[in-house]
């Protein structure tokens, strides 16, 4: 590969790694707020203000990443693969940052809140880290193969593997999270405004009890599928056009 790539490379770690920090300084003045004992499950009750401060900040950190993807990457392809690098070099940091910052996770089967959005996401610490890796591993083969063939493709196959292992993932994510708030509410009471407030309150009630990794490994099953397909055909493609 050019060394113009590596360059890019370095660039997108830099700033994804500066974002991570950045991340994590919100999670620590976060935590010396609410749970200056010590982050643990339950949650503590927060206003309506910071929930949405805290859910409209996770657009932007996404926003972020799409953007400096689309700045460095020259195809649409390649765009996606600076994306899914960007992100899971984000994700590891932020808790290497948080390690390093308070201690924490104490170990990487300590259960997080991984994301609001559109409800919560939770998991212990090993599993994001487990799909950053492997959305690392495909940005890699998408930018060797642009780089060094000057093309690359994801067939149909390949996306609908990802997309189903992407579904799969989330839902091991929000499968207890959901469990324990269908006991109160309806699925669409969840996103009603009238409802926000006692949603709330409900929600820093939920202290995590399982985490599904029977779904969890189909959805990396899916994902790791996808990507060998992806280098096979690849390799195939460009080696008969030589």
């Amino acid at each position: 590969m050019h060394k113009k790539i590596y360059r890019t490379i370095l660039i997108v770690s830099i700033f994804s790694i500066a974002m991570a920090f950045l991340e994590s300084a919100v999670v620590v003045y976060l935590r010396e707020l609410y749970y200056p004992g010590g982050f643990d499950f339950p949650m503590k009750l927060i206003s309506n203000t910071i929930a949405l401060t805290e859910i409209l900040r996770e657009f932007a950190t996404i926003i972020m990443l799409i953007t400096i993807a689309i700045l460095v990457g020259r195809t649409t392809l390649e765009k996606f693969a600076f994306f899914i690098y960007s992100f899971a070099v984000w994700d590891i940091f932020y808790y290497i940052f948080l390690k390093f910052l308070i201690d924490w996770p104490l170990s990487l089967f300590t259960w997080d809140i991984l994301f609001l959005i559109p409800f919560t996401w939770v998991g212990p610490v090993i599993a994001p880290v487990i799909n950053s890796f492997t959305m690392i591993t495909l940005a890699f083969f998408i930018i060797y193969f642009v780089e060094k063939y000057g093309k690359a493709k994801i067939n149909a196959i390949q996306w609908l593997l990802l997309i189903i292992g992407s579904l799969i993932t989330i839902s091991a994510y929000t499968e207890d999270y959901l469990h324990f708030m269908m006991q109160f509410f309806s699925f669409a009471d969840l996103f009603k405004t009238s409802e926000s407030k006692n949603v709330l309150i409900k929600a820093c009630q939920y202290v995590p009890q399982y985490f599904n990794w029977v779904l969890f490994s189909i959805g990396g099953i899916c994902h790791f599928s996808a990507i060998i397909l992806f280098y096979l055909n690849n390799k195939k493609a460009n080696y008969l056009e030589l």
